[in-house]
């Protein structure tokens, strides 16, 4: 039997090798954002072949965190990957596109409004009151992505939970799995004040609150009515 070597104990010797998780976690997340925000300002063009060596140089890391962050992003909707042609950047939504995702919204976000209103816990409805305080704090959609990046992310996150109050889990996975706000944001010709947003969630929240299922389904469907009409109006004639 080796003798022991007392200089290295038991929990380092188990650990030897081992990469350091959250330094690693924090370089992926990092890449996952360099490269989306990349995405969401046309700098890797829609439509455009996104190379990972390529990328792993532009960023000084090894290919491994940039793949890793494309695999994320092909769950986002950002990219897509082909067989023998790797991954490539999707093409923005057409007016039809806007038109078919906010059709399915219409059809998901006010009864899951309306079901929040009658099933929310007070954790949830806590939740959703720090969401909208949050979102009162931070700009609305202008620049780059960097700029309105926490914008576009308590925006999503609103809507999820919404949906996630609702305690009907498929209708709470569908509403996140349609990824609008990363669609939407990323049509950045069409970016603009974020006050008629703000204002719209303040009354779903209000409904929300006061537990009125009818006006909680009705405060969501006139926003996301409201916000189809903004983003059809830059769009220009169909």
């Amino acid at each position: 039997m080796p003798a022991h070597d007392p200089s290295v104990s038991d929990d380092a010797a188990g650990t030897r090798g081992a990469p350091p998780a959250p330094a690693r976690q924090v370089l992926s997340d990092s890449v996952y954002e360099d490269i989306k925000a990349m995405v969401m300002d046309h700098e890797i063009a829609p439509g455009a072949r996104v190379g990972i060596e390529g990328l792993a140089r532009a960023l000084n890391v090894s290919p491994t965190p940039v793949r890793e962050a494309l695999a994320r992003l092909e769950s986002d909707g950002l990219v897509v990957k082909r067989s023998l042609s790797g991954y490539r950047a999707t093409e923005l939504l057409t007016r039809q596109g806007v038109e078919e995702l906010f059709e399915m919204r219409l059809l998901l976000e006010p009864r899951a409004a309306a079901l929040a209103a009658r099933h929310a816990d007070e954790e949830q409805l806590d939740a959703i009151e720090t969401i909208l305080e949050d979102t009162q704090a931070h700009p609305g959609p202008a620049g780059p992505y960097a700029a309105y990046r926490d914008f576009a992310a308590l925006d999503q996150r609103f809507h999820d939970a919404v949906a996630e109050a609702a305690h009907r889990p498929l209708l709470a996975d569908s509403v996140e799995r349609l990824h609008s706000h990363l669609h939407i944001f990323r049509l950045s010709s069409l970016q603009s004040d974020g006050a008629p947003t703000l204002a719209e969630h303040e009354r779903v929240v209000r409904a929300i609150l006061r537990r009125r299922t009818g006006h909680a389904a009705e405060a969501m469907a006139d926003h996301l009515t409201r916000s189809l009409e903004r983003l059809l109006s830059r769009l220009g004639p169909g």
